[in-house]
């Protein structure tokens, strides 16, 4: 079994040798759940504080025991507050999700595409219990999953109680972690809370995301994702408007990165588009090697295939190239990654 060594607390819980944080969260005992907004973020920064000085300590997961109320609790509070005028995501629409669609159309009540232990992500995740959400907050004119990213409205409604034991179902049928993705998962943010709030098995959570995510998004999600599992998909502002509708991509990108850094493990995506190998593929490497480091997990992929409207635009309506595609694992090389091709 693959064992990567920038994975170290990844490995040590799905060992059952460490908690998951998400468990961690929930023995941190907090004061209120109710209040306005800004005293609820006061509390909860405070209750961060507690969280980072357990996890600190290295608890086994016998040590760990459920608060009432918690942090986890704090966080599902404060989601759904956000979620009134929404911002999970840096297109920062503040329609009141309860009752409206915003960019992502998500409805009130998100839908499960599909759940299934998934052997086609890296090797140090498989078999890996995906749970895949409609919706996206992206408009990737290539993307793969448009039959889910694009429809909202398929799926299933899911009960948190109902998806948590079948998290529990697939973590005994060998699951190494718990892998929420999409489409994209930010817009699920709230529900994906909720869930983790019934949920008691010792299982680490994936967030496998395009990173355009809020600052407050972020916050919620720190202490409880494991491992952050991100699309890099552009070096370059012009590129992310033109084939995803995703302004400011470069700066909102890169300061989730820093901040995923932070907070826990990540492993690093960038799917080579043909065409880009200078602007966004050695750029991003070139990035990730001086900000995250070269010991960071790297999945460089070649499975680019022009999808959904990608012969509207001819530069990127074909593969890449193996001269591209090897152009791009050479900067790897050269960077001094020890991993890039997971």
């Amino acid at each position: 079994m693959m064992r990567i060594d920038a994975l170290r607390d990844y490995h040590e819980i799905e060992r059952d040798r460490l908690p998951a944080r998400y468990l961690v969260a929930k023995s941190v005992p907090v004061e209120v759940l109710e209040g306005d907004l800004d005293e609820l973020w006061r509390e909860h920064d405070e209750a961060m504080e507690e969280f980072r000085a357990r996890w600190e300590e290295r608890p086994s997961p016998t040590d760990v025991e459920p608060a009432s109320p918690n942090l986890l609790e704090l966080k599902v509070t404060i989601a759904r507050r956000l979620l009134e005028r929404c911002t999970f995501c840096e297109r920062r629409c503040e329609v009141d999700r309860t009752r409206e669609r915003g960019f992502c159309r998500v409805p009130p009540s998100p839908r499960v595409s599909s759940e299934f232990l998934h052997m086609g992500e890296e090797r140090v995740l498989v078999p890996s219990h995906t749970i895949f959400f409609c919706g996206c907050t992206f408009r990737c004119v290539y993307c793969q999953n448009w039959d889910i990213a694009f429809h909202p409205e398929n799926g299933v409604k899911v009960e948190p109680e109902r998806l948590a034991r079948i998290i529990r179902h697939r973590r005994s049928e060998g699951a190494r972690n718990v892998n929420w993705v999409g489409g994209d998962p930010t817009p699920n943010l709230h529900y994906i809370l909720r869930v983790l709030t019934v949920l008691d098995v010792n299982v680490p959570q994936v967030w496998n995301s395009n990173m355009y995510l809020t600052e407050e998004a972020m916050r919620l999600l720190d202490g409880v994702i494991d491992v952050y599992l991100t699309d890099f998909k552009y070096g370059r502002n012009e590129c992310a408007e033109r084939y995803s509708s995703a302004p400011e991509y470069w700066e909102i990108v890169t300061r989730n990165h820093l901040e995923a850094r932070r907070q826990c493990e990540m492993i690093v995506r960038h799917l080579v588009l043909p065409g880009h190998v200078e602007c966004c593929t050695h750029r991003i490497l070139e990035w990730i090697a001086e900000n995250l480091g070269t010991d960071t997990p790297l999945n460089v992929m070649p499975q680019y295939r022009p999808e959904h409207r990608a012969h509207e635009y001819p530069e990127i309506n074909r593969r890449p190239s193996a001269e591209e595609l090897e152009s791009a694992w050479k900067k790897a090389r050269e960077l001094g990654f020890r991993h890039y091709r997971l």
